[in-house]
């Protein structure tokens, strides 16, 4: 069973975000999910770096390339024990701001799908 969810924030440009689980019950997750992954679909010229954000937290997973789509790993620790909260931060290179997306409930195996748009 596939479940979506959709979140949007503003600053800058707009990003759209969605998730997704690979088909595994909502209520226990499977240790043979996988990692959980994050797939850019940056298209906007400027390249971004994106973090993953748990709390105080940041973590740097790579950069997503302009007029490209990027899959990212999220780290094992921050969805281990089955789910987590997490906010993703884009920092354009070259430009100011930063934009932050909503909290996401993401679980191992689950990926989570933005979408940064052309400005």
């Amino acid at each position: 069973m596939s479940h979506r969810r959709a979140v949007g924030v503003a600053l800058l440009c707009l990003l759209s975000a969605a998730c997704r689980s690979s088909g595994e019950s909502d209520t226990e997750p499977s240790p043979v999910r996988g990692p959980a992954t994050v797939e850019v679909d940056n298209r906007g010229f400027l390249d971004m770096t994106v973090y993953v954000l748990e709390g105080a937290q940041r973590q740097r997973l790579g950069v997503a390339p302009g007029h490209a789509r990027t899959r990212l790993t999220i780290p094992d620790r921050m969805v281990r024990g089955g789910s987590a909260s997490l906010r993703f931060l884009f920092d354009p290179i070259g430009e100011r701001g930063t934009p932050v997306s909503e909290e996401i409930l993401v679980e191992p195996g689950d990926v989570v799908e933005l979408v940064i748009p052309s400005s």
